[in-house]
């Protein structure tokens, strides 16, 4: 249709409405009002105040209150505004709308901060960025200068904003993409990715879902975290299905993921991946995060943590970028234990990459030893996570001393111990295939 009709941004868009529409007609039913108006809010608002020094604390607020709102009020009710409309209700669709909306919140305010940094002058040197970049050097055009060049101001209109809210592929789950780097899309589709790599990329997809369907029907971690069988177990047991649950959520999500981005590819529209390395090649929490929902860190990165300061405030930002993750997801004290721990755990990290950076090794011993204390710190790290995942997806916050107390007893210390040999074996053979990647032309 782009081709035979020569459709430009505002025609694909136009197409692509009408689409999530329909879409959105059958997810949500007479909820789409809801959508409808809070976005349409969020427009006004940005026009209106984008120009404005303190429009980032404008959009924020907005954003935030009805992320909150919503889960409160569980999506409201039409009886509310009156008895008349109470038979809507009955038509509520098959999806709640409220919990697609957390990916529209983030879709806003990208919308928003992306028009208000519009006129003022752009850090990224396009020039710099093609001499790093081996996609850019093929004279393709990568994610990250789509995201980063700045749009001209009538690419910003209504029709294209909401396009870009309900754009069907990514609506449920995403992954998620900047308003800048779809807007460019619509006017020129993706080219860094070939028909035959878009149809491989498919059909690993099906081999994923075979093994997702595999560990479903032989492996039972979630059936014993959920039904809370793990009170009657070991420790070691407890820490094997807190491991299971990180591997099989990996897994789920990456299946969720991919699926959506695939039908987003074939439509011509790049969005980050994912789920770029495997869970058990990650050794430390800040590789652990960008590899997880990355394009949400990539999200997170240009809309949070940048403009909160970056590097410089970074042991502060975590503690606000972990919160806001934990409310996004929902409004649950386990998630609220689990980012608070995560940032805890994040501190030492940070100190040692700092004081790793000022250290320089001037002898082989040298270099043995930094390899050696690496690997143990990646074993510290990996059995935090795992501790950090347990308690905010199977035992929560009140499991914490027992799990600690099992752990620290004259009986666990040599199960503890072996876990992290175990871990300390693993990080060492992720510095082995990191190496060989990088040899690797």
């Amino acid at each position: 249709m782009r081709a035979f009709f020569n459709f430009n941004v505002r025609g694909m868009s136009i197409v692509w409405l009408l689409f999530s529409f329909a879409y959105l007609s059958y997810l949500h039913g007479a909820c789409v009002i809801f959508v409808l108006s809070i976005a349409t809010i969020n427009f006004l608002l940005v026009k209106m105040f984008a120009r404005k020094k303190y429009f980032p604390v404008i959009i924020w607020s907005y954003n935030v209150f009805f992320l909150l709102c919503n889960r409160i009020y569980e999506g409201y009710s039409f009886s509310v505004f009156g008895q008349q409309w109470r038979f809507l209700d009955n038509y509520r669709g098959s999806f709640r709308w409220h919990i697609c909306f957390n990916f529209v919140i983030l879709r806003m305010i990208s919308f928003g901060l992306d028009y208000h940094w519009t006129n003022q002058d752009s850090h990224f040197d396009q020039e710099k960025h093609c001499q790093r970049c081996h996609i850019c050097k093929s004279g393709n055009t990568c994610y990250q200068s789509l995201q980063d060049r700045s749009l001209h101001v009538n690419k910003f209109g209504y029709v294209v904003y909401l396009c870009y809210l309900v754009y069907a592929p990514l609506y449920i789950a995403g992954p998620i993409v900047s308003f800048n780097a779809f807007a460019s899309q619509l006017d020129v589709p993706q080219n860094s990715n070939s028909v035959r790599n878009v149809i491989l990329y498919g059909f690993r997809w099906v081999l994923c879902f075979i093994l997702v369907e595999l560990m479903t029907h032989l492996f039972y971690y979630n059936a014993f975290a959920n039904s809370g069988l793990w009170e009657h177990l070991s420790p070691m047991d407890v820490f094997i299905i807190g491991y299971g649950v990180l591997n099989f959520m990996w897994l789920k999500f990456l299946l969720i993921w991919r699926f959506f981005r695939f039908w987003s590819l074939v439509n011509g529209i790049e969005v980050p991946e994912n789920m770029p390395k495997c869970i058990n090649n990650c050794h430390n929490l800040e590789g652990f995060w960008k590899n997880w929902h990355a394009s949400f860190n990539k999200w997170l990165v240009r809309y949070v943590y940048i403009p909160l300061g970056g590097s410089r405030k970074k042991l502060l930002n975590v503690w606000v970028i972990f919160t806001f993750v934990a409310i996004w997801h929902d409004l649950e004290w386990k998630l609220l234990s689990w980012a608070w721990l995560t940032c805890l755990f994040f501190i030492p990290e940070l100190v040692l990459k700092s004081a790793t950076k000022a250290f320089k090794a001037e002898s082989s011993f040298g270099e043995f030893l930094f390899r050696e204390l690496s690997a143990v710190a990646g074993a510290v790290t990996i059995t935090c996570l795992v501790v950090a995942n347990l308690v905010g997806f199977v035992i929560g916050p009140s499991g914490i001393n027992w799990l600690l107390s099992s752990f620290l007893h004259k009986e666990g210390l040599p199960v503890l111990g072996g876990l992290l040999m175990t871990f300390y074996v693993g990080t060492k053979l992720t510095f082995h295939i990191d190496e060989a990647k990088q040899r690797s032309p």
